[in-house]
């Protein structure tokens, strides 16, 4: 077993990873720009080590400087968390090289499945339906024409390599189709080095439902179940609950064991997750990718089984044998995850910054809390939005649906402007109460936040002069400003929003 590993993240993974690491008796190493250089997720490690700089590519994607750090530190491992660097092959290998152990799969296993052309023939060869789709494909080329006159109008442009929604288009009809692939191309090589894309039948109003596996180095493999990941914003996940509200015992056998199959075929190891898309009409449902890390919405996972994901991935890398065995693995009660992103939704959900002048998460029975900001923080420009994820575990989809609904009520948050009123409005819609929602859920509820605005409005105002309270008496001036408990805009304080 390792002694010391480094985290090479930040936020409230590393803080997360950390707490895993020291529950297992291994010394935690953070990592920190100069912009984390006070974050929890410093304080949360045994030894840290400054990265100089602000920018991602200066700190956090800089792969010598990481090496180095683990390094110089004596660190036996190196876990990469979700983002930055952790499906980066070359990072794996410049782990390997220096002496040091990649928590997570092989660089070839990650070559294989980040892209996603080689992903889908992958899962092709293992018997998995995938969705339909060409070669890479070019603008004003005849196989490009040809595929879509085969399957018709609306089709997606994908990027070959990466997520998130970045390269990727839907394209209505034939002259929009060169125009749509350039622009695709353009985007992908801008986000991921890669400007090869893809077109891909399109399935109307589809759910996203992943499966996590898990897979040890002597040929075992399982899968945890099935997640839920339709709730989503430009095709970035929100909200999550396991289990799937759409997914039949039958239905969770076969994903569960197309999911096995795919791992099983690309030799993986480690934690990773088959994402498909489900066809409500059909109950088809076809292969997208396959994500060769930890996911974000791990937790409801954990919460539902009872067991530490990270500990497995740190198990699993030292060279043990997984011990959990399929029929071990029965799922009980209901998770749901709420994302709390730094976002504006009144303004198409432009990042917040500022600093976080009150920070008090909800508690209570059934709740989790994985966070990487404390009260007092700043909020800077230069990461991912994502301050925390809030879970609720019950017994039933009700009930957790209840946890969650009045935890997010009591979540108060000042300095920065969150979405939380949009997880209140989903959590209370009746479409997704009664579980009958798909990925385009907020892009035809365009107005599912309005019941909330007022309430909103007030929440906040009552926030503001409880904290008002604890502060000292300011005075007006023109240097000061004015008072925030004279009555006279107080939101003003808590970001770029003014509410009337």
């Amino acid at each position: 077993m390792f002694t010391k590993v480094l985290v090479a993240n930040r936020g409230e993974i590393a803080v997360r990873i950390n707490q895993s690491l020291r529950a297992m008796g291994i010394a935690p190493i953070a990592v920190y720009s100069d912009a984390d250089a006070g974050a929890p997720h410093v304080a949360s490690a045994d030894y840290s080590v400054a990265l100089p700089g602000n920018t991602a590519e200066e700190t956090y994607l800089n792969i010598p400087v990481i090496v180095k750090a683990a390094l110089d530190c004596g660190a036996d491992a190196i876990h990469p968390g979700y983002g930055f660097l952790s499906e980066n092959p070359e990072f794996a290998r410049a782990c390997h090289e220096a002496g040091m152990t990649f928590i997570g799969p092989t660089p070839e296993s990650m070559e294989a499945l980040g892209d996603k052309v080689r992903s889908k023939e992958i899962a092709q060869r293992a018997g998995v339906p995938v969705v339909p789709s060409s070669p890479v494909c070019r603008p004003r080329d005849n196989a490009t024409r040809e595929f879509a006159e085969q399957w018709g109008y609306p089709l997606m442009v994908k990027a070959a390599a990466g997520g998130g929604g970045r390269g990727m288009r839907l394209v209505q009809d034939r002259q929009d189709l060169d125009r749509a692939v350039e622009s695709a191309g353009r985007e992908a090589l801008a986000a991921f080095g890669d400007g090869r894309v893809f077109l891909e039948r399109y399935i109307a109003n589809p759910r996203h439902v992943e499966v996590q596996v898990m897979a040890d180095s002597f040929g075992h493999t399982i899968n945890l179940g099935e997640r839920e990941c339709s709730i989503q914003r430009r095709h970035q996940k929100i909200i999550e609950e396991t289990p799937s509200p759409a997914v039949t015992p039958e239905l969770r056998r076969r994903m569960g064991e197309a999911a096995v199959a795919i791992a099983r075929e690309a030799g993986y190891v480690n934690a990773g997750t088959a994402e498909f898309l489900l066809d409500p009409q059909s109950g088809e449902y076809f292969f997208l990718e396959m994500n060769a890390r930890l996911q974000v919405e791990h937790p409801i996972t954990e919460a539902v089984l009872g067991l530490d994901m990270v500990e497995w991935q740190i198990r699993i890398a030292s060279g043990e044998p997984l011990t959990l065995r399929q029929e071990e693995i029965q799922p009980r009660g209901h998770a749901i995850e709420c994302r709390i992103y730094a976002e504006d939704p009144y303004r198409d959900f432009a990042p917040s910054t500022g600093t976080l002048l009150r920070w008090r998460p909800p508690s209570g029975a059934g709740l989790r809390l994985d966070s990487g900001v404390a009260e007092g923080q700043e909020v800077s420009i230069y990461y991912d939005p994502m301050l925390a994820k809030l879970i609720a575990w019950a017994p039933n989809r009700d009930l957790s649906l209840r946890r969650m609904e009045v935890a997010l009520s009591q979540f108060q948050a000042l300095g920065v402007i969150t979405n939380i009123p949009v997880l209140r409005a989903v959590v209370n819609h009746p479409q997704f109460q009664a579980g009958a929602y798909d990925t385009g859920f907020l892009e035809w509820n365009p107005a599912v936040t309005a019941p909330l605005i007022a309430e909103d409005t007030q929440t906040l105002a009552r926030t503001l002069a409880a904290w008002s309270a604890t502060r000292p008496v300011a005075t007006t001036s023109p240097e000061a400003g004015t008072d925030i408990r004279a009555g006279r805009r107080p939101w003003q304080s808590v970001g770029q929003r003014t509410l009337p």
